[in-house]
């Protein structure tokens, strides 16, 4: 086995370890709950994956600390192998239920639709992928039917997904040196918040707690229930989007609770960093940083754009009612977290215009702030495309002499700097592109005539930049190719592709298909 697959197993191995850590932690919601047929999934789920991850650990404990080829192969697989083992809790539960071999003292429920979906392997890979690359796409057919404990499961790796497995596991092991800041860097994070990135792991923890902590005050003050306030507050900091309901955040019918929810998940979109920099007083921070600044330029624009495309529609009943929908639903989608307030489509009938589709499409694809909870392109990309491209055509009419430079926020970045991040942004856009239209095509071909265009690009684009809103088409009727495809996409969204990519490439190298 060549060096840097001993290195990718090794350190695949501590990962699993650490997330078999969240399976025990679980198992008191089961009790408290009175939910104890859960228990032994919980159990059986956490000893399984802490018995294959010490297993593959303790292999190649000799192995080198991973470099930077090796931080993408293990990002990749890991979150790969996070995924399918994030699945048993969901299986164990569901053949629990339907077998139901327990005394009555367990509180076994009787077995119904929601539940029964999860016998499937491929449904529960589908909901714990969902979960851990903080999407939101559910094979649930209506959440309020599941039991608590699952409840608990989705909102748990959306949690933990938000912030990133690897983090979570440089935080645990805390492993000092090049080795945690390359896997650190490998989840699509390059600032630090100490020189230490065990102490920045922890105080990332620190800060997402807290704010989860505050989130779940908030929730509870405006008359959220408290199963409601503690999960939908775990999952709207992680702009991940899960919820005990089937109609989301709409379910309470409360414009509060609406507006409440708004600030949580545009905490979610700000980089760590900068929330670092905000609490310790620096507060000049909102409007000084090029993303921050963005973040609520973006959010504010699109809110106002989709207020305006609704409103010409007559798509609601008052002013207030319209602002508060585009609002809510343009910040949920460009955030990446997937609450919803209202239907956007439901698979063969419209509800929304493709204008106003497209639209939300797009927040979706720009996502937030690098460095934060959310998925999509990443605003500093985006910026960086832009200006990168008007600096390009300002270079054609510069004589060859003169000293070109580019001022992106607090940087001013070099020419040769310059090219290296445009061209890096271009390739993941193209990439994200390519991908895209590989998906939409895949659901074109193997979904039933009739869903509009525009709801299928929503779905992928949905999945691909881990959003979780959908247009009635994603579920577990899904054909199995159709949910192996979306899976993909909320993968290679998850770690912005180029660490599949890469991955890819290993995996043909060593099998002999093509030679560098």
């Amino acid at each position: 086995m060549a060096i840097q697959f001993k290195t990718v197993v090794r350190d695949v191995g501590r990962i699993v370890q650490v997330v078999s850590l969240m399976a025990f932690v679980s198992v008191p919601i089961a009790v408290v709950h009175g939910e104890y047929y859960a228990v032994p999934a919980f159990v059986i789920s956490g000893l399984l994956m802490l018995a294959i991850g010490v297993a593959l650990a303790r292999s190649f404990t000799d192995a080198p600390d991973p470099g930077k080829l090796h931080g993408m192969l293990i990002a990749a697989t890991a979150w790969g192998v996070v995924g399918i083992f994030g699945a048993l809790p969901f299986l164990v539960i569901a053949w629990t239920i339907t077998l139901d071999p327990l005394p009555a003292w367990t509180n076994t429920p009787s077995i119904n639709d929601t539940v029964a979906v999860f016998r499937q392997p491929i449904n529960g890979i589908f909901e714990s992928m969902s979960g851990f690359t903080s999407t939101g796409l559910t094979m649930a057919t209506v959440e309020d039917d599941l039991p608590r404990s699952l409840h608990w499961w989705r909102s748990f790796t959306e949690w933990v997904g938000g912030v990133g497995v690897i983090v979570l596991t440089v935080a645990i092991l805390a492993r000092p040196g090049s080795g945690s800041l390359t896997l650190y860097e490998s989840e699509a994070r390059s600032k630090k918040i100490h020189p230490s990135i065990v102490s920045t792991v922890r105080e990332i923890w620190k800060i997402y707690f807290g704010f989860t902590i505050v989130a779940i005050a908030l929730f509870l003050v405006v008359g959220m229930p408290v199963w409601g306030a503690v999960n939908h507050a775990m999952t709207a900091i992680a702009t991940g989007g899960f919820s005990i309901h089937a109609d989301s955040i709409g379910y309470y019918g409360e414009p509060l609770i609406e507006y409440a929810v708004i600030p949580v998940m545009i905490a979610g979109s700000i980089a760590f960093p900068i929330h670092y920099l905000i609490l310790k007083g620096e507060l000049r921070n909102f409007y000084a940083d090029i993303q921050t600044r963005w973040v609520f330029v973006w959010f504010a624009a699109g809110s106002i754009t989709l207020t305006a495309v609704l409103s010409l529609n007559g798509q609601y009943e008052t002013v207030e009612e319209t602002f508060r929908t585009a609002l809510f639903q343009f910040v949920s989608a460009t955030s990446n977290t997937g609450f919803g307030t209202t239907t956007i489509g439901d698979g063969t009938e419209r509800a929304w215009t493709a204008g106003a589709t497209l639209f939300i499409c797009l927040g979706m694809l720009t996502g937030a702030a690098a460095g934060s909870t959310v998925g999509g392109l990443k605003l500093i990309r985006v910026i960086t495309l832009v200006k990168g491209t008007v600096w390009q055509i300002r270079n054609v009419f510069s004589p060859d002499s003169a000293i070109r430079q580019l001022s992106l926020g607090k940087r001013t970045l070099g020419e040769n700097q310059v090219q290296r991040e445009y061209t890096e942004a271009a390739v993941v856009l193209v990439l994200w592109i390519a991908f895209l239209i590989v998906g939409v095509a895949v659901l074109l071909w193997t979904l039933s005539p009739g869903y509009p265009v525009e709801y299928v690009i929503f779905d992928v684009m949905s999945a691909q930049s881990n959003v979780g809103l959908d247009a009635g088409i994603t579920g577990s009727n899904m054909p199995e190719t159709a949910k192996v495809m979306l899976l993909f996409n909320m993968w290679i969204g998850r770690l912005e592709i180029i660490p599949i990519a890469v991955l890819i490439g290993a995996v043909f190298k060593s099998a002999g298909l093509y030679e560098t």
